[in-house]
């Protein structure tokens, strides 16, 4: 299934910025940076588990914002793009 992570860190002191780094390698580690703070993840719902599982005990839950929209197995036709970033197949082969 195709789940779109988004977050938003308060980086206003240092540990702020350690979380968002912390935040960024874990979604890099599953899946596509689409946008600064948004990836794109196709995960079995094992993996969904432990990467939301590792995503909360990252973040400061006071102060920072962490969002997965779940658009499934059929995602092909709900996204559109437009713009200037070239678009990839997630079921595709992920170079890190």
């Amino acid at each position: 299934m195709l789940i779109l992570i988004t977050y938003d860190v308060n980086t206003s002191d240092p540990a702020g910025r350690k979380r968002l780094r912390q935040v960024a390698k874990q979604c890099v580690n599953y899946g596509q940076r689409v946008q600064n703070s948004v990836f794109e993840c196709l995960l079995d719902p094992a993996q969904y588990r432990m990467l939301q599982s590792r995503l909360i005990s990252i973040i400061d839950d006071q102060k920072d914002s962490l969002r997965f929209y779940h658009l499934g197995n059929q995602y092909q036709g709900k996204i559109e793009h437009f713009g200037t970033k070239s678009t990839y197949k997630p079921e595709g082969i992920l170079l890190v």
